[in-house]
Formats: C-alpha cells, sequence, structure tokens
C-alpha cells in the first residue's frame, strides 16, 4: 500500500512539473530580456502628426496613394510614407461618389476635384496647416505671390481638364408619373448607364405600358454624346414620335445607339413622355477646391484591417442648379449600405427641393436654407429601407448670390463633424449626438425617458440620432432623425476659407 502511494504521490509530482513547463515554455519570459524582433522604425516618426508639419514641402503627396500611408506589416513598423494630405487629379464634378478612406478638405475661393472621405482623427491645431496647404495646391489668386515659379509647387498643382461636363435631365411630362425628373452628370461613371423601366430603374415609371426595363441612356465618352438604346422593351420607344426599337418586336433584341440632344421628347410605351434636357458647363468655372486626407491606422485594430463604412460626396453645382452645391460625409455602423444610400438620397432630396423656383429665391433672399435641409433629412429616413444598419450623415450646403458671395449652411445627425474657418476664425457647423453628450441627455430627458446616470449607449449604441436603424428606432422612442441645423455663414468673396467635413 505505501509503495502505491509513493508511486501515485511521483506520477502527481511529474505531471504538475510538466504543466509548469509548458506554461513556462508558452509565456516566454526571456523575451523580456533578448528581443528576436526587429523595427524599422525611423527617428522623428513616433512624433508625426496626421498631417504633415512641412507643409512648404510638396514632394511627399506624389508619393502618397489614396489612403495616405502604408499599413503596419508584421514584424516591422513602416512609417517611411508620411499621412497627409492627397490632393488628386481634378476632375469635373460628380454626383455621389461612394468610396472610402480619406476626409474632406473645402477651400471655397478654388477650383473643384472629386475626392472620396472616410474615417479618419482630426486635431485642431493642424487646421491652420491644412488652409495654408490647400492653398498651395491650387492655381487661384490667394496662392502667395512667386509660389507659380516653385518647380516642386509647379508639379503638384493640378491639371485643368479643358472638356465640358454635360449634365443630362430628364422630366417625365405625360403619363401616370408625370412630374418626375432626375439628373445625371456626364461624369458620374457609378451612377451610368442610366435606365428607365417599372422595375429597379434610375427613372422609375409606374406605368403598365413601359417594361421592366424598357430603354437605357449612356455617355459616350468617344463622341461626348448621350446616346439612348431600346433594350427590347415590348411596346417600344419613340424619340420624337419616331420608333428606335429593334424592327423585331417578339425578339426582345436591344436597338442600336440613337444620339440625344436637348429638347428630344422620349415616348415609353403609349403613355410616358420625357423631356430630354442637356446643358455643359466648362469644367474651370468652377469655385472651389477639394482635398483629401485620411490616418490609415484609424481603419486598424490589433493589426487587423477594419471594414471602411464611411461615404463621402460632393455635387457642384447640383444637377440644373447652377447657384447650389452639397458636400457631405456618412459614417456607418452595422454595415455600410445605410451610408451608401443616405449618400446617394440625400443630394437627390436637396437637388428637387431646389429645382422649385419660389424654394430657390426664398434661401436667396433670406439668406437661410434651413427648412430645404430639415425636409431633404425627413424624406431621406423615410426613404430608406434600413432596418439594422445605419449612418451618420453631415450634409454641408453651399450657395453662391448675385454679388458672388457665397453662404455656408450644415446640418448633422451622429457625431460627424464639420468646421469652417473664415479669415482665421473658427465655426463649428455641427452638434455631436452621443448619447453622452450634454444637449442629447437634455432632449432626451424632455421626452420624459430620462437616461440614468451612467448610462453611455442606447440599445447597445453611442449614438442618440442617425439615419436607418429602423428596428432599434421602433423599440425605442428616444431615438431622433431629426438633424441639427446651423446658422448660414456668410462668406466674402475676398474672404479666405475653408470646410473640413471629417469622421473618426
Amino acid at each position: 500500500m505505501a509503495m502505491m502511494l509513493l508511486e501515485s504521490t511521483v506520477i502527481v509530482l511529474l505531471m504538475l512539473l510538466l504543466i509548469l513547463l509548458l506554461i513556462f515554455l508558452a509565456c516566454k519570459p526571456w523575451r523580456f530580456f533578448f528581443s528576436s524582433t526587429s523595427y524599422t522604425l525611423k527617428v522623428g516618426d513616433l512624433d508625426r502628426p496626421l498631417v504633415s508639419d512641412e507643409v512648404e514641402s510638396n514632394d511627399w503627396a506624389r508619393n502618397c496613394d489614396v489612403e495616405g500611408a502604408c499599413y503596419q506589416n508584421e514584424g516591422s513598423l513602416c512609417l517611411s510614407r508620411p499621412v497627409g494630405l492627397v490632393h488628386e487629379q481634378r476632375l469635373p464634378s460628380e454626383s455621389p461618389h461612394l468610396v472610402q478612406g480619406g476626409s474632406l478638405v473645402l477651400d471655397v475661393s478654388e477650383p473643384t476635384v472629386d475626392v472620396s472621405v472616410g474615417q479618419t482623427i482630426f486635431r485642431k491645431e493642424h487646421l491652420a496647416e491644412l488652409q495654408t496647404h490647400v492653398r498651395q495646391e491650387d492655381q487661384s489668386p490667394i496662392v502667395e505671390p512667386g509660389l507659380q515659379n516653385d518647380k516642386n509647387f509647379q508639379e503638384f498643382v493640378p491639371k485643368v481638364i479643358p472638356d465640358q461636363r454635360s449634365c443630362l435631365s430628364l422630366e417625365v411630362i405625360s403619363g401616370p408619373c408625370c412630374g418626375l425628373h432626375c439628373s445625371i452628370q456626364s461624369t458620374s461613371t457609378s451612377r451610368l448607364p442610366l435606365t428607365l423601366g417599372r422595375v429597379s430603374s434610375d427613372l422609375l415609371l409606374n406605368d403598365s405600358e413601359v417594361s421592366g426595363k424598357h430603354a437605357m441612356i449612356n455617355w459616350n465618352m468617344d463622341k461626348k454624346k448621350w446616346e439612348l438604346v431600346d433594350m427590347g422593351s415590348l411596346n417600344g420607344t419613340l424619340l420624337n414620335s419616331r420608333p428606335i426599337n429593334h424592327p423585331d418586336s417578339g425578339s426582345r433584341h436591344w436597338s442600336d445607339p440613337i444620339e440625344l440632344t436637348n429638347g428630344d421628347i422620349l415616348t415609353l410605351g403609349t403613355t410616358s413622355s420625357v423631356h430630354v434636357q442637356i446643358t455643359s458647363t466648362a469644367e474651370n468655372e468652377m469655385p472651389f477646391g477639394v482635398g483629401m486626407t485620411s490616418d490609415p491606422m484609424s481603419m486598424r485594430r490589433g493589426g487587423k484591417k477594419l471594414a471602411m463604412e464611411d461615404v463621402c460626396y460632393y455635387q457642384w453645382p447640383l444637377p440644373g442648379i447652377e447657384q447650389f452645391g452639397v458636400f457631405g460625409i456618412c459614417d456607418g455602423h452595422g454595415g455600410i449600405a445605410a451610408a451608401k444610400s443616405a449618400s446617394k438620397m440625400l443630394p437627390e432630396k436637396v437637388a428637387n427641393i431646389l429645382s422649385d423656383s419660389l424654394t430657390r429665391e426664398r434661401v436667396l433672399s433670406q439668406c437661410d436654407a434651413s427648412e430645404v435641409l430639415r425636409v431633404a433629412f425627413s424624406q431621406t429616413e423615410a426613404s430608406m429601407n434600413n432596418f439594422y444598419e445605419g449612418c451618420t450623415a453631415t450634409v454641408l450646403l453651399v450657395w453662391a448670390d448675385s454679388d458672388e458671395n457665397f453662404f455656408a449652411q450644415c446640418a448633422n445627425l451622429g457625431d460627424s463633424a464639420c468646421v469652417m474657418n473664415v479669415d482665421g476664425k473658427q465655426i463649428k457647423m455641427t452638434e455631436d449626438h452621443r448619447v453622452t453628450s450634454y444637449s442629447e441627455r437634455l432632449r432626451i430627458s424632455e421626452i420624459g425617458e430620462p437616461l440614468k446616470d451612467g448610462d453611455t449607449r442606447l440599445c447597445g449604441l453611442n449614438l442618440a440620432r442617425m439615419l436607418g436603424d429602423k428596428f432599434l428606432k421602433q423599440q425605442d422612442a428616444r431615438f431622433s432623425s431629426e438633424p441639427y441645423i446651423s446658422e448660414a455663414v456668410h462668406i466674402h468673396q475676398a474672404s479666405r476659407t475653408f470646410a473640413l467635413l471629417a469622421s473618426c
């Protein structure tokens, strides 16, 4: 018996020793004394700000990719390419562009480019640096004398494309959907071709005489013309009362492309007629400069790249409304679908509201677009079908008066911010709608269901206002889609001004 007890004791001790050895090997305590991994890190990289202090040099900007820098790799930290302002080649204005990665800097005294905006962390002390850098990027009267002769400056200035951009506007003038209209720019490649039909079309016609996919309009880059194609419709398509569809109507063959001109009348089926308006605007007439910067490391957590859910867009001018334009950013949560939907709908809703001449005149005379922005947000929320995804939304509406001065007014939901700088004076254009913010806790208290001390979330979200998230709004009435709307800012023609829209 004693021998068996001794053997059992020895076995237990051996097992304990084995477990301790495994724990020792797993913890690798010797790593604190000897480093087996080398890191390539330049002196000063750890203190490098988000926007480089070397704003006088433009060489680094040409070497950055669209996200501004390289990512962290296993075993080394690559920071040889600094994070900073990236100015893409100047292009004509487009409709909402659903690309992620960056933060929007709008200089309202210079020409325009198309950019994409995404998740970014900004610090207030860099605003002055950004203003200096944005002014150095573009050819404009406010560039400091002598810079035009600087070699680096000349290489950095984007080339102006002399081409003209074309705007196509369609208005239904007869049929069940009379009064419906839509517009698109020739540069809006993400939205082309434009489809017309009864099902899942860009111009949706609720007419039994119209086929599901009836006709299509596209921009011919070679001919610089808009072209119409019948998509094998059952009841045919007429252009100025002449049929363009394939002769064999039973084959469902597409027709050959037919050029469109300003003033054409399209007839789809037998009842719906559409008026075509085509206008052109020279690119170098656009009065804005737009730049983009991003912090690529904000997309990573623990070395794992996160999905980007931020979307940026801008339109100047709005289709058919030469004096107005919008700039915006949406930050999605639970996915990117809600941000994409809002980025497409918001400028369309604003354009539809401002298409009424009386509304435009009221905005111009009162120097206030609060009601336009409020209705646009309300209509967007009503049109969105995102039950389990939502997004923040920040929209900056800019318009020009008859004296070529500008006005800017902002509306927002959530915590995507907009800051303006007018002649060195910083103006906050947005309100934070986090659950922890004082204004939101006060609003929720007034509803009659105040938050408890220490509550930082509603149904798991740290935001109390957003677009989408229909399911959560049905569960808790404290969620809201009512935007905060700033005062309109008057920007004199001679002032130096920029706006910064950012999400984090």
